[in-house]
């Protein structure tokens, strides 16, 4: 029987676009804060895979919720199980949004707000591309499990959960990358690298919101700073280096200086500027001393713009991975003590012991000790090109958009990478503009559509 996907997809666009802007409307930010043993990373991941399971359930699936961690709602029978695995948590937001990032709002065909492409707007298409094949009363000799997380973006616990009590599906796909395919995902390494207290005229130093996201904003209180003698240091950085740098002396004599960069998702930390790194850089050129310039200085000549760990002397290429990346997260430092947050992205062949050394030989000379041998970092994951799960996927986007389908590999950590045969697929095409982890994310509403029609193709070819 031929079946015109896109059709099918173009008599379901309004409902569609109803059920992604009420979950885009839920603030699903993991927050230990508010964390309990009902909603263990928060309420709002919790209330966003209600809103899912809900809707799942409303639709005629049957669905599961696991500790308010997890959950998936199924479809078919069969010995096999195909997983589509997504997730309803998102990365924090900062100010610099032109819109409120939970109030879902669509200009010029974009539909913004957090979680827009990552991932609640690919989970929804995924999400009707399955439920377009129930519609149809598709017959399939697989059944499809659609698998909800609720904290992809910090460390996984939602899925630990999941799987010590649910079995693994046999293959499957994350809907939470690029297309045509990722099939190779490099290793996910981080570090904490613990620093002496500030101690000297550097009262705080912060930037970073979460480790896995290029940092947009920094600041830093001075105990004292000669603004007349320094403002025009200060406007020379920002204009050499095309920052934004604010001064702000308070009444107690004490200046804030505030510095602007470009977030970026960490897997990609050369598409952003790093206003952490760039805000060190800056005060190491003003009168520091002690554990203030080690912090700044370690900062300034080892992390700002080394995105592939060169200065680190852990750099590292494979030739269907690519190369290392390097992110420096989060930083912190004030009177009781200082910590920078590393987020490495490690291709095949590369020891993560080898970085652990680097590490620590780095922390000798600065001061720091870091952590080594985090039971967090993950290998790195790649399913061949010639598995029947890529050549289908693979041949599905080639048949829908007629664009050329070939492997690929990214430094992004997604939900695949839990299957031995697992991937990611989508949503985000070729040319489309990637927003994921910064302000005024959204994604295109032709994309999205596109998006739907593949996922309902894949999923049918798949099980079927």
């Amino acid at each position: 029987m031929a079946i015109d996907w896109k059709a099918e997809v173009e008599s379901r666009k309004d409902d569609l676009l109803a059920d992604l802007s009420d979950l885009l409307s839920i603030e699903s930010i993991r927050n230990d804060d508010l964390a309990t043993a009902d909603a263990p990373v928060g309420p709002g991941p919790k209330a966003a895979l209600t809103a899912f399971l809900d809707l799942a359930k409303q639709d005629g699936f049957t669905t599961k919720s696991v500790a308010n961690l997890a959950g998936h709602a199924d479809y078919g029978e069969g010995d096999e199980i195909l997983g589509v695995i997504a997730h309803v948590d998102v990365v924090p937001v900062d100010n610099l949004w032109d819109t409120d990032p939970f109030k879902p709002v669509v200009k010029d065909n974009r539909l913004y707000a957090r979680g827009a492409s990552d991932d609640k707007g690919p989970l929804m298409a995924a999400y009707y591309g399955l439920k377009i094949i129930k519609d149809l009363q598709l017959p399939l000799s697989k059944k499809v499990r659609f698998i909800i997380g609720t904290d992809e973006e910090s460390n996984w616990q939602c899925m630990d959960a999941y799987f010590a009590e649910e079995s693994k599906p046999d293959f499957g796909f994350s809907p939470d990358a690029n297309f045509p395919i990722i099939n190779g995902e490099k290793g996910l390494y981080s570090s904490r690298l613990d620093f002496p207290a500030l101690a000297g005229d550097l009262l705080s130093f912060e930037a970073g919101q979460r480790e896995n996201m290029v940092p947009a904003q920094a600041t830093a209180r001075l105990a004292k700073l000669n603004l007349e003698t320094s403002q025009d240091q200060v406007d020379h950085y920002a204009q050499t280096n095309q920052v934004e740098v604010i001064l702000n002396q308070l009444d107690n004599g004490q200046v804030d200086i505030k510095l602007k960069g470009q977030a970026s998702h960490g897997a990609q930390p050369e598409n952003g500027l790093n206003a952490g790194a760039y805000l060190a850089d800056l005060l190491t050129q003003l009168d520091f001393a002690g554990n203030d310039q080690a912090f700044l200085s370690f900062t300034s000549q080892l992390l700002k713009d080394d995105h592939f760990g060169e200065k680190l002397a852990i750099a590292h290429e494979d030739d269907i991975m690519g190369r290392l990346t390097m992110n420096p997260g989060v930083f912190k430092g004030d009177q009781t003590g200082g910590h920078i947050l590393l987020n490495i992205r490690v291709p095949k062949g590369l020891d993560f012991s080898d970085i652990d050394k680097q590490l620590v030989k780095w922390g000798e000379t600065y001061g720091f000790t870091s952590q080594v041998g985090s039971k967090t970092n993950k290998p790195p994951h790649y399913v061949p090109a010639d598995d029947p799960l890529v050549e289908t996927l693979l041949d599905v986007y080639h048949r829908q958009t007629g664009l050329p389908a070939h492997e690929m590999s990214i430094g992004g950590g997604t939900y695949g990478r839990l299957l031995d045969r697992g991937v990611a697929y989508g949503a985000m095409f070729p040319d489309s503009v990637d927003t994921m982890h910064q302000a005024n994310e959204f994604i295109d509403l032709d994309d999205l559509w596109a998006a739907t029609a593949i996922y309902a193709e894949a999923i049918y070819e798949l099980a079927k």
